[in-house]
């Protein structure tokens, strides 16, 4: 079985953002510390938008270019190591600005690209591409949506494929959510499913579409697991805490939902999800399940996590195959 392990590179998008170096400087340095160690390549979804407002006001905030080049210098450290750097969008940035002191976020009406006019997407998703490929000199080839948020495809399905961009690891099969701010339904794709090439639904397969969906590994977790979960965040913050410190964009309902209530979710190296992943790598390899793709965040990990993480990697890198997207074909 192969496995990806992915890392959506990125700010919080609550009432603050965290900072630069909290959220995503010192926990990637772990990560990648992982990688060198081992050996094994990474996978970076790189919120490309928040680099373009870096951009945009380095000049005037001397705080900011330190940000940047930090960012850029990792970047590079990344590809060094053999570790992908791909394509992840959160529009909402456009609408985003600095005010001296922090980023005031706006996501009402703009957070995911379907809030966006057709023509005004594609805009935002070409310029995107071209401004990661002028920081990393090399063509992303696979997409990552912002909040899941990649329905309809049918709105970017044009470009996306003039750009090439052939590949996506968005789904998790059976993760369904909405709120006044996003919301993503992938519940008609079976659990434990192998890569399938799809067209305009990403949530389709299609025998002969461009498009390759790697689906993110998913798993029932029961309301024990979330109320371990949210305790020990409580009671050992040392070790349970997130490194970032930002806040996320509100969730309304959906921790009393999976308190009470078993819950399709993805695979992932944040926080306590971290405890599972040999299991959930086992019990995938048993179904056969050709690509075992888990998510994480580095804004999200937690001294906890980065040992569990450390952990799955030196007891199965015998046993798994760990890629990087370039080598994921059907």
């Amino acid at each position: 079985m192969q496995v990806i392990l992915t890392f959506d590179y990125e700010l919080f998008f609550g009432t603050n953002t965290g900072s630069v170096q909290k959220c995503m400087i010192e926990p990637t340095d772990h990560l990648l510390e992982i990688a060198r160690k081992y050996n094994i390549p990474l996978v970076f979804f790189v919120d490309i938008g928040f680099l373009i407002k870096l951009q945009e006001y380095k000049v005037q905030f001397p705080n900011l270019n330190t940000d940047f080049e930090q960012i850029k210098s990792q970047m590079k450290r990344m590809q060094e190591l053999n570790c992908e750097v791909q394509l992840h969008i959160h529009p909402h940035w456009r609408k985003s600005h600095y005010d001296g002191e922090k980023w005031v976020v706006v996501t009402d009406g703009c957070y995911k690209l379907s809030d966006f006019p057709d023509v005004e997407a594609e805009e935002i998703v070409r310029s995107y591409y071209h401004a990661l490929v002028e920081l990393c000199g090399k063509k992303p080839t696979t997409y990552r949506a912002g909040g899941w948020c990649i329905q309809p495809f049918s709105q970017i399905e044009k470009v996306f494929q003039e750009l090439g961009i052939a590949k996506d690891s968005t789904v998790f099969p059976g993760g369904r959510f909405e709120s006044g701010h996003y919301q993503f339904d992938f519940t008609k794709v079976k659990p434990f499913v192998n890569p399938y090439r799809f067209q305009t639904d990403v949530t389709k397969a299609e025998t002969t579409g461009f498009f390759l969906e790697i689906p993110i590994a998913s798993w029932e977790f029961s309301p024990l697991f979330y109320w371990k979960l949210y305790g020990f965040g409580r009671l050992n913050p040392a070790d349970h805490k997130m490194i970032g410190d930002g806040s996320f964009l509100a969730q309304p309902g959906r921790k009393k939902s999976v308190l009470l209530n078993k819950t399709w979710n993805h695979v992932s190296s944040d926080g306590y999800y971290a405890s599972l992943l040999v299991k959930q790598a086992k019990y995938y390899a048993e179904k056969k399940v050709k690509t075992f793709v888990v998510i994480g965040h580095p804004k999200g990990m937690t001294n906890y996590s980065l040992k569990q993480l450390e952990g799955f990697v030196s007891k199965t890198n015998s046993i798994y195959e760990f890629v990087n997207f370039e080598a994921c074909t059907l």
